[in-house]
């Protein structure tokens, strides 16, 4: 396979989980800041804007943080590069790159959803608007992840596909914690304690997993608990361990199709030293913040290191 085309595939998947990702947190935030005072609903969106790491941008040309003016700036400003509409044309123009090496069922649903969505995009979003395009951006992740599986071989492109995902998935559940446990404490004498449940939803909300965390522990909202499923628990889809599971077998596949390994598949295996037999309290007494700001630059190292192995840019 042509770098270039494992290039389109790995990076139209790190943008279709990354709009998906961006519409949740979006909707965590909606959710939120319709059941606060306004003070605290501009929190919220703050919050939202902070975690997508959009803050300097977004007040150099917003005053202040209502809900209209952040899902517009995320969803579809120009003055946003990393903007919803932005990471949907990436996904189709990404996917017309590798569109050989996709089923046509996959493509379609690429090329449907986008022509929806840019349709939403292509005027402001009011607070009647916003519902269905979040709603909308789930269901193409749902729709193209469900094409891939049902129909796509289990190649080198399925490989580098899934691949994309599982980094970008993982990036988003780190920084999500990280940003709501640590970096947006009004204190940090807060590190460690118990924390207003709302904002624990939210986490578990942003990230998909609020259902699957009460079904497994009777609704009891606990930051160590919270701690265990969203990097421990090996069951959730978008928990730590279970992208770095994914990911290895991925690359693990891609090593034995291609012949040989490379360097993402060492530093894979440095990766999961950090992660394997570890438990709550170890991660607490290592701090949070350091742990995840560990395995986000892990987790970025593998992901450069993919695109060098498979010569990307060649």
């Amino acid at each position: 396979m042509l770098g270039r085309t494992a290039n389109g595939l790995f990076w139209m998947f790190r943008y279709l989980e990354r709009a998906e990702n961006t519409g949740r947190l979006l909707d965590a935030g909606l959710r939120m800041a319709l059941t606060r005072d306004i003070q605290t609903a501009e929190e919220e969106w703050r919050s939202v804007i902070s975690t997508l790491g959009l803050k300097a941008i977004y007040e150099a040309s917003n005053d202040g943080y209502d809900g209209t003016s952040v899902w517009n700036f995320v969803l579809r400003d120009k003055a946003n590069p990393a903007n919803v509409r932005e990471m949907m044309g990436a996904v189709r123009s990404n996917a017309r790159t590798a569109r050989t090496n996709l089923s046509s069922q996959a493509w379609e649903a690429v090329n449907e959803n986008w022509m929806k969505l840019d349709k939403l995009l292509s005027r402001p979003v009011s607070q009647n608007g916003v519902g269905e395009v979040i709603t909308r951006l789930r269901r193409t992740g749902t729709q193209v992840h469900g094409a891939m599986d049902g129909t796509m071989l289990r190649n080198e492109g399925y490989h580098f596909g899934r691949a994309g995902t599982f980094i970008e998935r993982a990036e988003s559940t780190a920084r999500i914690l990280d940003m709501k446990y640590y970096l947006l404490l009004p204190s940090l004498s807060y590190v460690g304690s118990s924390l207003d449940s709302g904002q624990w939803e939210q986490v578990l909300r942003s990230v998909a997993g609020a259902s699957a965390y009460s079904w497994l522990n009777a609704g009891q909202i606990e930051a160590r608990g919270i701690v265990q499923f969203l990097v421990l628990d090996d069951s959730f889809p978008r928990s730590l361990a279970f992208c770095r599971n994914a990911l290895r077998t991925n690359l693990g596949e891609l090593a034995r199709l291609h012949g040989k390994e490379g360097s993402s598949n060492d530093l894979m295996r440095e990766a999961d030293s950090r992660i394997s037999d570890l438990s709550v309290d170890a991660i607490f007494d290592q701090g949070l913040h350091q742990f995840l700001t560990d395995f986000m630059a892990r987790n970025a190292a593998i992901g450069e290191a993919i695109a060098n192995d498979y010569r990307f840019l060649a």
